[in-house]
């Protein structure tokens, strides 16, 4: 008898371990390609590790999944109008998330793309900062009075804490941390300007939240996060940009009567009054 196996013969009998290695499980008969269960654990973490829990909730809904998923076909789903216009919309969100994770791939945001724009951004934000502190009440004269009692040896914190209307810094004696100028309404921002370190103001500050009391802590040079910080966040935002950059390429250069909400001229809500005849000279 010859005990000689045939390397095709051994291929015979090899493939299907091989192949059910590659599956599941089996639902009725049909296959269940474990490569599903990577594909629903990679969509749920995000491509992160996860921990067995979750690979085992993953398995139970790959199986779930493939008897549903069976039962419809068998009532004929797949033949109506509304599960083909939703596979295609599913189609056409598959086709468009390969198309731009590829093109993020192919041009990504180089270390000196990213030291550039921090560098225009440092730039932007660079001057001074100033740490204040404020009491915000009604009426003038109730400033005037509180104006009056600070210099007479009360403490500007303690007041704050008992008058200021603005609860959020006055549970901290008024102090507004530090911020630039910018940061405040315009009269708020010149008198703080105006003052030098230590001082406060000398008569009420009137704004549109009321009337303050401003005292000037100290000032210094804008604080920046070094680039390494923030080099990821930087990489981020441009790396946003240059995709909607690509996607409005790909808008322009394609060919359609279409015309797009932005395109189109603005129109006045129902019911409101018609723009006014210019006058004639």
């Amino acid at each position: 008898m010859n005990f000689k196996i045939s390397a095709a013969l051994i291929g015979i009998l090899v493939l299907p371990v091989a192949v059910m290695a590659q599956n599941l499980t089996t639902v009725n008969g049909k296959p269940v390609p474990l490569a599903r269960v990577d594909a629903l654990v990679k969509t749920a973490t995000h491509g992160q590790e996860a921990p067995p829990e979750v690979k085992a909730q993953a398995r139970d809904q790959v199986v779930m999944r493939e008897i549903f998923a069976q039962e419809a076909e068998k009532q004929g789903v797949p033949n109506t109008a509304d599960y083909k216009m939703q596979l295609d919309l599913v189609r056409q969100t598959v086709l468009i998330n390969t198309l731009f994770q590829n093109f993020i791939k192919s041009h990504p945001v180089s270390d000196a793309e990213a030291q550039a724009e921090y560098t225009k951004i440092k730039a932007e934000q660079s001057g001074t900062e100033y740490h204040a502190r404020h009491i915000l009440v009604d009426s003038e004269d109730d400033a005037k009075k509180m104006i009056a009692q600070i210099k007479a040896g009360a403490k500007f914190e303690d007041l704050a804490k008992k008058n200021s209307k603005d609860t959020g810094s006055a549970e901290n004696g008024g102090d507004l941390d530090w911020a630039k100028p910018s940061a405040y309404v315009p009269e708020f921002s010149a008198a703080l300007q105006g003052l030098k370190k230590g001082q406060m103001t000398e008569t009420p500050v009137k704004t549109q939240f009321g009337y303050h009391i401003i005292k000037l802590e100290d000032t210094r040079a804008a604080q920046f996060p070094a680039f390494e910080e923030v080099k990821d966040k930087v990489k981020q935002q441009l790396q946003q940009v240059k995709l909607q950059e690509y996607e409005e390429k790909l808008r322009k250069s394609a060919k359609t009567d279409y015309k797009f909400a932005a395109e189109q001229p603005q129109q006045a809500p129902a019911g409101a009054p018609a723009a006014p005849a210019p006058q004639q000279k």
